[in-house]
């Protein structure tokens, strides 16, 4: 077992595992850690804790030490710079006539290099910005082209649900997330209504997708033909989180159809849960 301490760099962003070399860190303090930019200021976002070995990703690094009171000022006079770099970036951006969208500007803790974070439909011709940034801030100018999730969890918001952004507050990563979830939960196929304000599809859909994936190994999906205790009939509606079904009996298709419970009847040939060509263009572009 490696005693290890979670670090965050960027509030919403991944957390990172340091090998805490000794050194005792409560949530919420502020650690040095060497990282491929160099040093830098992280936010202990779990504190010291222990791992097998191997769910380490090596090499693991070692935190140098904790954040004295000099290195959180310096955290925070970055911030301040960081607002001032993006206002300079939006007018060479403007000066320039490029079709780019700033999302955020970040300086390493040294101030060696800055990062400016952008969103843009296609490829971007940045050399020139480049240029102009590198003479204003003489410093190593990296421009980065980042999605719209990103962006989303880089700026903030909230969502449908009235809460803030789960990629903004506590999501480390984005999970996979299809229009295939949204079928087998039986929602509405709106993208207005299952997209997030980045205009993808709503990362929750993936929450809930395990308890819909074992309730649709057990209940007959719509389609399906079953054996009731009133005769054999099919499945025209089923409801996953209370089991019941409605079923048209083949002895009297016009009548109204009898509700059953899933375990009160016999799967004779399940249905599949298909997408269709006009609901993958529906969708296209927003997985």
């Amino acid at each position: 077992m490696i005693e290890t301490v979670g670090i965050r760099f960027k509030e919403g962003g991944k957390v990172y595992d340091f090998d805490a070399d000794g050194h005792k860190f409560e949530k919420g303090d502020y650690a040095i850690v060497e990282t491929v930019r160099g040093l830098e200021c992280g936010l202990v976002a779990k504190a010291n804790h222990s791992i097998s070995e191997d769910d380490v990703t090596k090499p693991l690094k070692k935190v140098i030490r904790p954040a004295t009171e000099e290195d959180i000022k310096t955290l925070e006079a970055n911030k301040e710079k960081e607002k001032e770099a993006f206002k300079i970036c939006e007018e060479k951006i403007a000066a320039h006539g490029l079709q780019m969208n700033l999302v955020d500007v970040e300086y390493t803790f040294d101030r060696s290099k800055v990062l400016f974070y952008f969103t843009a439909d296609g490829r971007v011709d940045f050399r020139e910005l480049v240029k102009d940034l590198a003479y204003v801030f003489r410093t190593r100018i990296e421009l980065r082209q980042i999605g719209v999730r990103d962006e989303s969890r880089m700026v903030g918001g909230f969502g449908m649900c009235g809460r803030p952004f789960c990629c903004n507050t506590f999501l480390n990563d984005f999970q996979p997330v299809s229009i295939k979830m949204a079928k087998e939960q039986g929602l509405s196929l709106n993208p207005t209504k299952i997209s997030g304000t980045c205009g993808r599809l709503m990362c929750c859909l993936k929450y809930e997708q395990e308890t819909y994936e074992h309730l649709l190994r057990h209940t007959p999906k719509v389609g399906a033909i079953v054996e009731t205790k009133s005769g054999k009939g099919r499945v025209i509606e089923n409801n996953l989180i209370t089991g019941m079904l409605k079923v048209t009996l083949d002895r009297n298709p016009d009548a109204a159809p009898v509700t059953v419970n899933r375990h009160d009847v016999k799967i004779l040939k399940d249905a599949q849960i298909r997408i269709e060509k006009e609901e993958l263009e529906a969708f296209k572009g927003i997985e």
